[in-house]
């Protein structure tokens, strides 16, 4: 009996494996809302009883590698279309479940190489992340039917779930290790069957466990500002104009997340806002290294000092040059295409003398 039942199941797997050369394939699950491309792509495998690899393989061919890049930054041309062709989905809403949609609104330009505004880095070796670049909220993958992983989860700027108005989190909580569902299957070569996706690829842990903690918007003005910035920025495919979450403001928003970060000695912004802020001094390494690539609990404290600067723009930047604690040519350094206002705002500290003569800024209009 076991040995027919063995028998049924290759043939029913060997049907399943001649049915991925068809024009639609057996089964050609869609993409659930903000899902991610890789997530997506997993469970279409795991849908057809195969292994992710194995699954890769068959489809795309062996010469076309996708685990060992950040599949949802490159979403090559050819991966889109398969999946377009092979599952009857909308192309655009095969192209929405990957980065690339943030163009001209997080980041100015897409690149295949190098940070992306906004986007928290993988840090891909091989198949292994070595990085922190995918944020979860337990509560939503424990309301799913579905567990899956979203793509606003890969922001930066979601340190909070809009929804569940709890912090956000990047690693098991038992184990340390970041999230790498594509890794699940890992060790177990005779089995394709992955109970969920919510599982730490190391040690097991299901991540829907995971202690939370809740997120206080009336905690500081800068709590606020984070706050209404993760409803604003999670608005896509329709980004906002005017704002908080308009492309500009988050431009200025990442400029003064480098100077907070700025190991320039005549850059005292972090001592500045942190002397304003009260409370306990950040601690957090002065360093050229950007926010998307920084350790969790260093990008937290730059996001709540530039919010602070971001909630009061103009009292602020001419509160910190009075203080001098930031100068001028800082304001505008190495700040490629910023705003025309932003432009016009650092001008008016253009001129030393004036601060030199009165501890109060320059008329701000």
């Amino acid at each position: 009996m076991d040995a027919a039942f063995a028998a049924q199941a290759v043939q029913a797997h060997l049907v399943m494996i001649k049915g991925l050369t068809s024009s639609l394939w057996p089964i050609h699950t869609k993409p659930l809302p903000d899902e991610l491309l890789s997530c997506w792509l997993i469970r279409l495998a795991h849908g057809h009883g195969l292994k992710v690899q194995t699954f890769c393989n068959l489809v795309f061919g062996n010469k076309r590698q996708v685990w060992n890049r950040d599949i949802d930054r490159l979403a090559p041309e050819w991966l889109i279309d398969e999946l377009v062709a092979r599952t009857g989905t909308a192309h655009e809403v095969a192209y929405n479940t990957t980065l690339r949609p943030y163009e001209g609104w997080l980041f100015a330009k897409f690149r295949e190489s190098g940070s992306l505004s906004w986007i928290l880095t993988l840090k891909m070796y091989h198949r292994k992340r070595q990085g922190f670049g995918l944020q979860f909220c337990p509560l939503c993958l424990r309301e799913d039917e579905t567990p899956y992983f979203r793509r606003q989860w890969r922001v930066v700027l979601n340190v909070m779930c809009a929804q569940h108005n709890i912090w956000m989190q990047d690693r098991c909580p038992k184990c340390r290790s970041g999230v790498a569902f594509h890794r699940i299957e890992m060790g177990r070569p005779n089995s394709t069957a992955v109970d969920s996706l919510s599982v730490c690829h190391d040690c097991g842990f299901d991540l829907r466990d995971s202690p939370t903690q809740n997120y206080d918007e009336a905690e500081s003005e800068e709590h606020a500002y984070i706050a209404n910035l993760c409803r604003d920025a999670n608005r896509l495919p329709a980004p906002v104009e005017h704002g908080p979450a308009s492309a500009d403001s988050l431009a200025v928003m990442r400029q003064f997340c480098k100077l907070v970060g700025s190991e320039r000695p005549k850059v005292r912004l972090r001592e500045f806002i942190d002397e304003a802020r009260g409370g306990e001094p950040t601690r957090f390494v002065a360093s050229r290294e950007p926010i998307e690539t920084r350790p969790p609990e260093e990008r937290i404290e730059m996001l709540f000092q530039a919010g602070w600067m971001m909630a009061d723009l103009e009292g602020r930047v001419g509160r910190a040059w009075t203080a001098r604690a930031i100068r001028y040519n800082h304001l505008l350094k190495e700040f490629t295409n910023p705003p025309d206002w932003f432009v016009a705002l650092a001008e008016r500290f253009s001129n030393w003398r004036d601060r030199r003569k009165s501890n109060d800024p320059p008329d701000i209009q």
